[in-house]
Parts: C-alpha cells; sequence; structure tokens
C-alpha cells in the first residue's frame, strides 16, 4: 500500500485526509498503521499522563490516491486536561490543510463504550457542530476477540448501550469491524478496502467537500497568528 511519508508530492491538489480520535488503548495508532501499510504511528507515554502529540503520516495508495492519517492523543480521557486537549485539536487542525474528509472514531470491542467516550463524542459536537456526525465512522477493533468467542459484530452491537447505538444511528450505520493483529493479508487487505470504501462513501454523500465550518476556520487562524 506504500511507504509512510510527509511530503506533498504525487502530484494530488488534495489527498483524503481522515483523523483517528478515541480514548487511549482502543487501538487508535494500529488502526492507522493498517490504514498506512506500515507501522509509522507510535505511542508514548510519560509516567503519569499521556504525551503524545497529534501525528501525520501520509501513504500513496494503489489508485494513486494520497491519504493523510492523523492520529490523535487520547482525546476522549478524562484525565487530560481541557488546555492540552484544546491544543491537540488546535494542533490536529492545522494538519488538515485541506480539510478532513473522515472522523474515524475508533471504539473497542474489548470494554463496553463508556460514559467518558459518549461525553467525548458530545464535546466534539459542541466544537465542529452537529454536522460532524455526517463525516464520522465508527471503526470497531478487537476483531480476533470477536472471532475467538464466534460473535458477529453485529451481535455484539445488539448488547451494547442505547448511547452508542445513537451515535451509530446519527453516524447512518457507517461501521466497520478491525482486527490489526491479523497475519492473514487478504483479511488485512479487505478491511481496509471496506473502510477506505466508506470514506470514498462520506466524500461522496458531501459533495466531495470536506469537513469545515467556521469554529474550523477560526480556530486555524488563531493558530496560524499564534505560531
Amino acid at each position: 500500500m506504500g511507504g509512510c511519508s510527509c511530503e506533498d508530492g504525487c502530484g494530488f491538489v488534495s489527498p483524503r485526509t481522515v483523523v483517528l480520535v478515541g480514548k487511549t488503548g482502543n487501538g487508535k495508532s494500529a488502526t492507522g498503521n493498517s490504514l498506512l501499510g506500515m507501522k509509522c504511528l507510535l505511542s508514548k507515554r510519560s509516567s503519569s499522563v499521556v504525551t503524545v502529540s497529534s501525528e501525520l503520516q501520509t501513504t500513496t495508495l494503489r489508485d494513486g490516491q494520497m491519504l493523510n492519517v492523523i492520529d490523535t492523543p487520547g482525546l476522549f480521557d478524562l484525565s487530560l486536561d481541557f488546555e492540552f486537549i484544546g491544543k491537540e485539536i488546535v494542533r490536529c487542525i492545522s494538519m488538515a490543510q485541506d480539510g478532513i474528509d473522515a472522523f474515524l472514531v475508533v471504539v473497542s470491542t474489548f470494554s463496553r463504550f463508556s460514559e467518558e467516550e459518549r461525553v467525548a463524542l458530545s464535546g466534539l459536537q459542541t466544537l465542529f457542530g452537529r454536522k460532524i456526525y455526517d463525516y464520522m465512522i465508527l471503526v470497531f477493533t478487537g476483531g480476533d476477540e470477536l472471532e475467538d468467542d464466534n460473535q458477529t459484530l453485529e451481535e455484539f452491537l445488539c448488547g451494547s448501550p442505547e448511547s452508542l447505538k445513537e451515535i451509530i444511528s446519527l453516524c447512518e450505520n457507517r461501521y466497520v469491524l478491525f482486527d490489526n493483529k491479523t497475519k492473514d493479508e487478504i483479511k488485512r487487505s479487505n478491511q481496509v478496502k471496506e473502510l477506505l470504501s466508506l470514506v470514498a462513501m462520506v466524500s461522496s454523500r458531501n459533495g466531495g467537500r470536506p469537513y469545515s465550518n467556521e469554529i474550523f476556520s477560526d480556530i486555524k487562524l488563531l493558530y496560524l497568528v499564534a505560531c
């Protein structure tokens, strides 16, 4: 699927950009690496709090399209203070120079969808506006665990909290199951293709216009002025 690079030399004026968000431990970086086709995204921690900052990596897909993958810290973690989260959101926005084509909300099947995750998603709506749901795709990690339990994703979702079902409805049932541990290259390729097809669907349904609004532009402007 191509290597990782931050160079913009593929000839595409506007590469597609996806942003990974979710709670620490849900598999954001592993999902990003699956999309990139290489282990480019790293997780770093201090002895007390998560210190990793938003990171951008780029790959060239087999069809020649460039894909920007932005990995964020665990912005859904209650342990992080508001100032840190604000700075990381600004940093993330500054990286998405041409806008964001899809927000990939990474949810683990290993643990129950938590209240802090619900609150964090509500916070994203407050910041970016309700239209953000038009650009959201849910990525459920832990496909290997469900397979071991002989359980389908649909069966898993039947027993999920109403708050998660509501998010799925707001995202118009755009979700995919990922097994980031699989050694089966066909399986790995197919799940990446499924996710990228959802990204293409989101782009098409939004008229090919990446996500952007006044708040997005204002925060980006503040960042540029500060720099």
